[in-house]
């Protein structure tokens, strides 16, 4: 979806319009996402890097902003900017969104320090505004569907929570072959210096918030395995925690970029397992096995019962690289708030206590109490 040339302008907009600051790698992803959402229109874009927004902007057909006051001086009230920049430009630049009255959707992490989190929470609250955080896919059907499953109680009280974001050994990857759509390099100067936890914890960490609510306790471990490699600044490699919720079962977290590819979700009950193999992909099936016994053993069936959404849920994205995620689904979901006269779902509560764990995930090594806390995300009418 574009601003103009391939896609809706802003006069088309059914339910609301976008900005986006920051058009590197993940920004062709959102675009390609807001491709499926006609009903969004993307007023412009900004990019510190001249040649950067030139070749994007023609790529996408969308309007130039040259700089961030002169894209905030296009927007209106009920606009959402994106923040789309690097995890150390994230702070500054939401909080100058902020402070010109425009809601905002944050990339992740929201910040990379804990005071500058409650800082963008106070000032959005102070203001009456929204601020999200990524990811959008706990607001997938995978997500939502696994979290209905869970309060229906398919596979009984939860007791246990195994979660991994392991994704292989990155360092001997391709890395520098990777380009999004319109030809911006995968950043992996960034993704090395922040470290995969700050950078893919919330992937699973988000639908477990959504899901029951506030965590209270962070044990974890965390530690840099591979300090050769490149850009390598003491940023843990990776990361195990255990996660004590308010109202929730235990969890293991496991964050990684050195074990082999692994983004299960498994959900231990009193009747069986609940279970996503993939939490990358909107469309990844939700399975319940049931538990049983045979000749004197407890057996998990080998087979799982899918658990299905009731009716049409989003649109879905392709596959691109290693997930099939449609990035749109928060600012979309923002909009809809809006438009709607109602509550946004991803809370302002959520985007710090979503920061609060993950930093806490990332250590120092040790125990940390959660002071943030959330309320449990409503599901979506359609699970």
């Amino acid at each position: 979806m574009q601003a103009q040339g391939k896609g809706n302008s802003s006069r088309e907009a059914k339910l609301g319009r976008v900005a986006l600051v920051g058009c590197g790698f993940v920004a062709d992803l959102y675009m390609r996402s807001l491709a499926a959402h006609p009903e969004i229109a993307v007023v412009a874009a900004h990019d510190h890097d001249e040649a950067r927004i030139a070749t994007f902007a023609a790529h996408w057909g969308v309007a130039r902003a040259p700089t961030l006051e002169s894209l905030l001086a296009r927007l209106s009230p009920g606009d959402v900017v994106l923040n789309l920049t690097n995890p150390s430009a994230h702070f500054a630049v939401s909080r100058t969104c902020l402070e010109a009255g425009h809601h905002v959707w944050c990339e992740k992490p929201l910040t990379l320090e804990l005071a500058q989190a409650r800082a963008l929470h106070d000032l959005a609250e102070a203001r009456g505004l929204m601020l999200a955080s990524a990811p959008s896919s706990l607001l997938g059907e995978a997500a939502q569907v696994l979290i209905g499953a869970v309060r229906r109680g398919v596979a009984g009280t939860p007791r246990l929570i195994y979660a991994e974001m392991d994704d292989g050994f990155i360092p001997q990857a391709p890395y520098a072959k990777w380009q999004s759509e319109s030809g911006a390099a995968w950043p992996h100067a960034d993704e090395f210096a922040v470290g995969c936890t700050l950078e893919h914890a919330g992937y699973v960490l988000s639908w477990l918030i959504a899901m029951f609510g506030s965590v209270t306790r962070v044990v974890s471990a965390s530690a840099e395995v591979i300090p050769d490699k490149p850009g390598a600044s003491g940023a843990p490699d990776v990361s195990v925690a255990t996660l004590f919720f308010e109202n929730g079962p235990v969890t293991r977290l496991t964050c990684s970029i050195v074990g082999s590819h692994d983004h299960r979700l498994r959900i231990f009950g009193d009747k069986g397992v609940l279970q996503v193999r993939e939490v990358w992909d909107n469309a990844a099936a939700v399975r319940f096995y049931r538990r049983f016994t045979l000749r004197r053993r407890l057996i998990e069936h080998p087979i799982g019962r899918r658990i299905r959404a009731r009716g049409p849920s989003h649109p879905k994205v392709g596959r691109w690289g290693a997930a099939s995620m449609n990035f749109a689904l928060g600012p979309a979901e923002m909009l809809a708030a809006l438009a709607e006269g109602r509550a946004c779902r991803l809370t302002n509560a959520m985007a710090l206590h979503l920061t609060e764990v993950t930093l806490a995930l990332q250590g120092p090594t040790g125990v940390v109490e959660i002071e943030s806390r959330c309320a449990p995300m409503e599901v979506a009418p359609w699970v």
